[in-house]
């Protein structure tokens, strides 16, 4: 045997990975190749155009409180099957699957927090659990901050993502539409400021309701916000829309919002109108 000969390989060698995942995406917008990691760094927007993902509750939580600030609010609401509503699946079957899909029992997670030491009454939905549908237990959750945040005389927050009103609970989840809006207008007797802040989407009887009524409504950019889709406006009209309508840098040109802020300065911005409204109180 020679002096530099090897009986055994030192070095093993992988040929292929185990879950056939290499971190790289290819964002939807750009066409360019990102990483995981640098996009979950980046605040989940992409580090080349800026296109902002959506983020779930958790994580949007975590981009605005104060870190371990965050406490839950009126839990254990389970909505009611009234219409035993059957599509491709039971109501009560879908509510399981969105359950385990979001990690959450509804499509919003409300609660009290600080931001950078304010305190402030927040309200998060999640695009997870069924595309973040209005239904009662939606309604009545939103309202119970409203009414926690009138009460303690806390401004309030509240991210909208949402694909509309929950067709499974019928005219249940179109009575959350007055009853969100009856909850603010007492808020807003009381001098009590609402922050409205619209990502994407912010669609049908959400963005018809509270999501429109902050004293002060904020939208991520490029965000699609409107009661009806685009293509459904476009059946009914018979042309097409104006470029970028209904989108958030439209919305802002033409009034209905009152600023497009970029994800990563949410916070400090927030922050910063809080500041002002405590001052002014």
């Amino acid at each position: 045997m020679g002096l530099f000969s090897r009986n055994k390989q030192k070095i093993k060698i992988t040929s292929t990975k185990k879950d056939g995942f290499s971190g790289w995406l290819k964002c939807t917008h750009c066409s360019e190749l990102i990483h995981a990691k640098e996009l979950e760094d980046n605040s989940n927007c992409c580090p080349k155009c800026d296109y902002h993902y959506r983020l779930g509750a958790d994580e949007r939580i975590t981009l605005l409180a104060d870190k371990d600030s965050f406490v839950e609010l009126f839990t254990g609401l389970d909505p009611i099957d009234a219409l035993g509503f059957v599509d491709t699946a039971p109501y009560p079957e879908r509510l399981e699957s969105a359950k385990e899909k979001s990690g959450h029992e509804e499509a919003c997670v409300v609660g009290t927090c600080t931001i950078e030491s304010i305190p402030a009454a927040l309200g998060v939905m999640d695009f997870n659990f069924m595309g973040g549908s209005m239904g009662s237990v939606v309604g009545e959750k939103l309202t119970r901050i409203i009414e926690h945040a009138n009460s303690a005389k806390m401004p309030l927050i509240i991210v909208s993502i949402s694909g509309g009103a929950r067709m499974q609970e019928s005219i249940l989840s179109l009575m959350q539409m007055a009853k969100t809006s009856a909850a603010l207008a007492r808020l807003r007797e009381n001098n009590v400021p609402y922050i409205s802040i619209l990502t994407n989407p912010t669609t049908g009887g959400v963005t018809a309701s509270f999501a429109s009524l902050g004293d002060i409504i904020i939208a991520e950019p490029n965000a699609l916000v409107c009661f009806a889709g685009p293509r459904v406006i476009e059946q009914i009209l018979g042309k097409p829309l104006p470029e970028g309508a209904q989108q958030s840098e439209f919305l802002l040109k033409h009034g209905l919002i009152d600023l497009v802020t970029p994800r990563h300065e949410l916070r400090k911005t927030i922050a910063r109108i809080l500041s002002y409204v405590a001052k002014e109180q």
